[in-house]
């Protein structure tokens, strides 16, 4: 497995390529940030570990720029800042995790466990196609859209969609999509589940003036056929928090 570790920390650095290589992984390692993202933008990566405060290009820029060149390969920030913002920023330019310094290595080694697994299992030929409404998800290929139009989604977003998308028009509780979507790996609270979705809203809904996820308060979401706008001066759509 080749992992691409972008940390500007020689010690935190030193202690990430020591420990992922005695578990068999493959690392490689660059300091500066407009290096990393040439790297990632070259090879086939199973994992990047991306340090937020780089020298050169920082980190939300190159998951950033990643995500606008298709490059899709799970991404699991690390920063030393803490707080829902921080966290907000780094998912919203297309980050899969989500790591505060100081970390543990064994939560940092399960997440991007987790994160590699999820890969794999949406690349499975034999998962099948699902639909709801004009929205469709290829676990198979990893890849979901609208009609002929195909919407780009990280790794973890991708993961909460399927989710809400197996379970197509029932109620998915929070922490079954968190235990389903981090496989696990996340021991912290479900509000991070409310980060996917609106990120998933504006990314399947919003463009296309559709509300296919519904909340169920207290509760979790669900997946719905979705229906286009009322027309000028009808009846609007039932609204969800």
């Amino acid at each position: 497995m080749d992992v691409l570790v972008i940390e500007d920390d020689p010690q935190i650095a030193r202690a990430l390529r020591q420990g992922l290589e005695a578990e068999g992984y493959t690392v490689q390692h660059t300091a500066d940030g407009l290096t990393g993202l040439q790297y990632a933008l070259r090879h086939p990566y199973q994992v990047i570990v991306l340090d937020v405060m780089l020298p050169g290009v920082h980190g939300y820029r190159i998951c950033a720029e990643l995500r606008r060149a298709k490059v899709l390969t799970p991404i699991l920030m690390l920063t030393a800042k803490n707080g829902e913002h921080d966290e907000t920023e780094g998912l919203d330019t297309g980050a899969d995790d989500y790591l505060t310094k100081p970390f543990s290595y064994p939560v940092l080694l399960a997440r991007l466990r987790a994160l590699i697994r999820r890969g794999a299992h949406a690349r499975r030929a034999g998962d099948r196609l699902l639909r709801t409404g004009t929205l469709w998800v290829d676990p198979g290929s990893y890849r979901c859209g609208r009609g002929t139009e195909e919407i780009a989604l990280t790794a973890r977003e991708f993961a909460v969609l399927a989710v809400l998308a197996r379970g197509h028009g029932q109620v998915v509780p929070k922490q079954d999509i968190l235990d389903e979507a981090w496989e696990g790996a996340y021991d912290g609270s479900t509000a991070i589940v409310e980060v996917y979705v609106s990120a998933l809203r504006r990314k399947i809904d919003a463009p296309f003036q559709r509300r296919s996820i519904q909340t169920v308060h207290g509760v979790g979401y669900r997946l719905v056929d979705d229906a286009p706008p009322a027309p000028a001066g009808g009846p609007g759509p039932c609204r969800d928090a």
